[in-house]
């Protein structure tokens, strides 16, 4: 019996490590969500990734412009916050994607799905905590015919500087993900996935390969 696993990959670094993780286990069906965001370079980043993991992946299209977020609101800043949660928090983002990965999950008869959240070095999102994934393991549990697909975040309890290392060990392709919440041509080293990305490489003591 062949283990199946579902993985929400984003292109960037958490992602594409959770998935390099799940492979080793797993054949892996990686969801890429085009939710609107401003950052679309992560989309082709992420197809990358997955061709060079070996894995099958599916784009998901949904329509999450939400006034709110700068992800998907051009009109705000995606620079950093300087206290709470930030505005690149996309409201209800995880707990709808993970809903339909467990629906993938259910239906390719997959035993797991991966996400690469992280609650050391991370934005402050609440959907990245570990309380958050405690209560949707029951959710999945209770929501589901099978009742026996787990969700796993293996960086959850991670620095940045764990994870680069990690996935060097296991050949991640750092230089194929994407960061930036801009999504221009160079990343912008203003925005908090640009400033958590760079401190980990930094703590890493390894070079990041996008930075030239």
């Amino acid at each position: 019996m062949v283990n199946r696993a579902v993985v929400l990959l984003s292109g960037g670094l958490d992602s594409a490590t959770t998935l390099y993780i799940a492979k080793q286990k797993f054949r892996c069906l990686c969801l890429i969500f085009d939710y609107g965001q401003r950052h679309k370079k992560e989309i082709a980043a992420a197809k990358k990734i997955a061709r060079a993991s070996g894995s099958a992946y599916r784009i998901v299209k949904l329509d999450l412009n939400l006034a709110s977020s700068s992800l998907t609101n051009k009109k705000i800043s995606v620079k950093r916050s300087k206290a709470g949660i930030p505005h690149t928090y996309v409201p209800g983002r995880n707990t709808i994607f993970l809903s339909i990965a467990l629906s993938f999950a259910e239906d390719i008869k997959a035993q797991a799905v991966f996400i690469g959240a992280n609650a050391i070095d991370f934005s402050g999102y609440p959907d990245c905590r570990p309380a958050y994934y405690r209560a949707f393991r029951e959710l999945a549990r209770l929501a589901t015919r099978t009742k026996g697909i787990k969700v796993y975040t293996p960086l959850i309890n991670l620095t940045k500087a764990q994870i680069i290392q990690k996935g060097i060990r296991l050949g991640v392709p750092y230089g194929s993900t994407w960061s930036c919440y801009r999504g221009k041509s160079y990343p912008c080293n203003a925005c908090d996935s640009c400033f958590y990305r760079a401190k980990g490489f930094k703590e890493a003591g390894i070079k990041d390969p996008l930075i030239k």
